[in-house]
């Protein structure tokens, strides 16, 4: 193993949890453009359909690491 890769149990779970939503709702996104369906999001307290064809495809944007005790 790498020295910047970690075991999935040390990250905790509030982490893994949220990587695992982030991934989820990312690939629905890039699903319902590749189908040419729109997406539906909540903007300015207003519901607001957004056509297939302006939908932008980006990284996750946060990574998460567990730092060793020497870098806390």
């Amino acid at each position: 193993m790498k020295k910047t890769e970690e075991k999935l149990t040390d990250i905790p779970l509030e982490i893994r949890a949220e990587k695992a939503l982030i991934k989820a709702v990312s690939k629905a996104i890039a699903d319902h453009k590749k189908a040419g369906h729109p997406i539906i999001i909540w903007r300015d307290n207003k519901v607001v359909k957004i056509p297939a064809d302006q939908i932008e495809i980006r990284e996750s944007m946060a990574e998460y690491r567990v730092l060793d005790k020497k870098e806390k």
